[in-house]
């Protein structure tokens, strides 16, 4: 730990973060120490002393070599003829205020006074836990710190980097895109920031973004793909005209991904066209969407749709059947 030297008459020749005062003032100067870290305060003296003491604010320190102080942090380095220092160690808050190098020369009293300012780095104490909301939900964030000087607190949205000056951070009607890590940031210039971040999880039903019609060849491989987007996951069914769940078999295989569902059909044959409904589900909702496997050239009176909650009847009992699942 470094060592904060000040030295009262600016003669300083001692190792280490030096700091100069003035000589004998009856107005103390200012020196600025982290807390943790020690100090020495030297006196120094030309003439001919007779008393001499240290004190801070009214109490004393050390009368000569006398240590009154029952603090076993302070400890007299220094008592001679020209240097009268002593050292405290780990400074604490407790620490700051007034210091006073009092002697006795020429029977006239001299005072050199110097006021220890302590600084503490910023430090988060209190912040709000990783949150997971409904979309559409109010969210409040907050964060707590200490610090001297008074740090400042910034939230950050790492997605977008808008900032937001305060301890609290308010987002009404959340969107989705609104999802992500929130970074709280305090700093007192002392030391670097503190920081500390927070994930919000915006939750909704599931929205199908990309159905599509495929025309297949007898004989050959196809693709039906379903694409959907929720938080939570969602959970992929397949059903045909007749709303049988699809199975999958040695011509036919189901491949789920985190936001995708895929018809693989490795050898297409009559009984494989027609109408394939893709219904994607969470346990906030539903959404389905239709698209068709069809032979070149066919003519079918109904193309891809794609339908939010499902307005049919049977799609609404089976989307109470997947909620109860889940």
């Amino acid at each position: 730990m470094e060592t904060l030297v000040y030295d009262f008459n600016g003669d300083n020749n001692t190792p280490g973060l030096e700091v100069f005062g003035a000589e004998f003032n009856d107005q103390p100067d200012n020196i600025t120490v982290l807390e943790g870290a020690s100090i020495i305060l030297r006196c120094k003296i030309n003439e001919e002393v007779t008393h001499k003491a240290w004190m801070n604010r009214s109490n004393i320190l050390f009368a000569g070599t006398d240590k009154w102080s029952l603090d076993k942090r302070v400890t007299l380095l220094n008592s001679n003829s020209s240097d009268f220092s002593i050292q405290v160690e780990k400074v604490a808050v407790a620490d700051e205020g007034i210091y006073t190098c009092s002697f006795q020369a020429n029977n006239k009293p001299r005072l050199s006074l110097v006021y220890l300012i302590v600084q503490v780095p910023a430090r988060i104490v209190n912040v709000s836990k990783d949150v997971s909301v409904s979309e559409g939900e109010n969210v409040g964030l907050f964060c707590l710190a200490v610090g001297r000087p008074e740090p400042t607190i910034t939230w950050k949205e790492q997605k977008s980097g808008l900032m937001n000056e305060g301890e609290f951070l308010d987002i009404t009607e959340i969107k989705r895109q609104q999802a992500g890590e929130y970074e709280c940031v305090t700093n007192n210039a002392v030391a670097p920031p503190s920081k500390h971040k927070v994930k919000v999880v915006v939750n909704y039903p599931p929205l199908i973004t990309d159905v599509k019609n495929m025309p297949a060849q007898l004989g050959k491989t196809a693709i039906l793909r379903c694409e959907a987007m929720a938080v939570p996951a969602v959970l992929f069914e397949w059903y045909r005209d007749d709303r049988r769940p699809v199975e999958s078999d040695n011509t036919l295989r189901i491949k789920n991904e985190k936001t995708r569902s895929l018809l693989l059909f490795t050898n297409v044959t009559d009984k494989h066209f027609g109408n394939y409904t893709c219904f994607a589900s969470n346990r906030l909702g539903a959404a389905n969407a239709s698209m068709l496997l069809f032979r070149p050239g066919a003519v079918y009176g109904r193309g891809a749709s794609v339908s939010a909650g499902g307005s049919l009847a049977v799609w609404v009992c089976l989307a109470l059947t997947l909620l109860l699942r889940a």
